[in-house]
């Protein structure tokens, strides 16, 4: 058993007498009310889930085991000379709460290396598909079909243990890990380049990642960066929540991981990177390419906002301030892509749209979240193909997701049925009080 899967046994077990003390003992205790707003609104802010793997801080942005962004990417191992950690080092510390060595993380790499082989029926099946197949559903696909290899899905026809059923839910995410950039880069190879992949698993995931892409350095920081800062946000977003809902039917991580990338295809979730690159476009059209100016940029964006259109890529339904997984991606531009056009239009967005949302009085937070640059980052290192960036959005949530059910099966959590009312329901609610 691999140092990584030990510590999570020992740590999975410290945890059950926590969550069984919790329901036994304070079972009734109200954790908040919900209003008919909520109710209808799709439950927003209701707090009614359960994760230890990350935490939205309205102030500090996503807190990944309690770190903040900048800390994580601070505490985590990195590879020589560069700038972001190694994915795998973050698989462990959202599973174990702990930040590894470069020991544990070079452990975890030999251990992915050795399952990242795709089944050959996947590459089969990917191919007879249409060429004009929307990727995710290519990816989704590919994930699926892979069902037949869960190793929980065979724990539970020979007999379901509850207490253990959480090591193959590890196995069959471990797995899903190890293969999932490299069927990623597969699908953009031969959707949009007509030619297969060349994998290099004796790398870690960054790197292979963008050897796959055909991509040079630092290429290579960009996916690590990316597949981290897309991993997990919450086990409320769409989907998180997706997933969770369907392994809490004692679904496999097959079934589940592919709910939740369904989910993620929407283009309420997912998609909107690629919208605010399009839109980033668009404005430049406008403009006829020229360099943008202060005073040019604010007379664009206050007709905008007057035309009754929104700024898209600012605002955020729980944050306060500047998304750090904006911020993050903003560091990379400056330090990789300083005179890029495109860039230059989101540079000057930043130091102008705040203070205009403000003024309008058009946003709680005016501050740019993370879909207002990271297509920019895939668009100047040549992934022009906007239908692709939801699949690398993909790869990176796997890792939050996976982890959140790995310790779902651990805790044994329950089915998750909420119960329903009826709009009459509401109505006399609504009248009563």
């Amino acid at each position: 058993m691999s140092s990584l899967k030990t510590k999570l046994a020992r740590k999975i077990e410290e945890h059950r007498p926590r969550t069984t003390r919790l329901v036994k003992e304070f079972g009734n205790v109200k954790v908040g009310d919900v209003t008919i707003e909520q109710a209808i609104g799709g439950a927003r802010s209701v707090k009614c889930l359960v994760t230890d793997i990350s935490y939205l801080d309205p102030m500090e942005g996503i807190r990944f085991r309690g770190y903040t962004i900048p800390e994580t990417m601070a505490a985590l191992p990195k590879p020589a000379g560069k700038d972001y950690p190694y994915v795998e080092a973050f698989w462990y510390l959202l599973l174990t709460g702990d930040v590894p060595t470069m020991e544990e993380t070079m452990e975890i790499i030999e251990d992915m290396k050795k399952r990242s082989d795709v089944p050959s029926y996947v590459w089969d099946v990917l191919k007879a598909m249409p060429k004009e197949s929307h990727p995710m559903a290519m990816f989704n696909t590919a994930i699926l079909v892979m069902q037949k290899e869960s190793k929980f899905a065979k724990f539970y026809e020979e007999g379901f243990n509850k207490m253990t059923a959480w090591d193959t839910m590890y196995e069959d995410s471990m797995d899903l890990l190890a293969r999932l950039p490299e069927i990623a880069a597969f699908i953009y190879r031969y959707k949009y380049k007509g030619g297969d992949i060349i994998a290099n698993p004796k790398q870690d995931m960054g790197t292979n990642f963008a050897k796959m892409m055909g991509i040079d350095a630092p290429y290579d920081d960009v996916a690590r960066m990316y597949f981290i800062l897309h991993s997990d946000h919450e086990s409320g977003n769409a989907s998180a929540h997706t997933t969770h809902l369907v392994a809490s039917t004692l679904s496999d991580a097959y079934y589940s991981l592919s709910a939740g990338m369904d989910a993620l295809a929407g283009p309420l979730h997912g998609l909107a990177n690629q919208e605010v690159l399009r839109w980033l476009q668009g404005v430049m059209d406008k403009l006829d390419g020229q360099e943008p100016t202060e005073a040019m940029m604010k007379q664009f964006v206050e007709d905008t906002l007057n035309s009754g259109q929104v700024i898209p890529g600012f605002g955020h339904a729980v944050l306060r301030k500047t998304d750090p997984r904006y911020q993050s991606q903003r560091e990379f531009c400056e330090k990789h892509l300083p005179n890029d056009k495109i860039f230059k239009y989101v540079d000057m967005l930043y130091r102008v749209v705040p203070d205009i949302l403000l003024a309008h009085g058009k946003a709680k937070n005016p501050w740019p979240n993370v879909d207002a640059q990271s297509g920019v980052i895939q668009w100047f290192y040549g992934i022009t193909e906007y239908d692709f960036y939801t699949v690398m959005f993909g790869v990176g949530r796997a890792i939050g997701v996976l982890a959140n059910i790995t310790w779902d099966r651990g805790l044994g959590y329950a089915l998750e049925r909420p119960k329903s009312l009826t709009t009459a329901m509401l109505e006399d609610i609504a009248a009563k009080g």
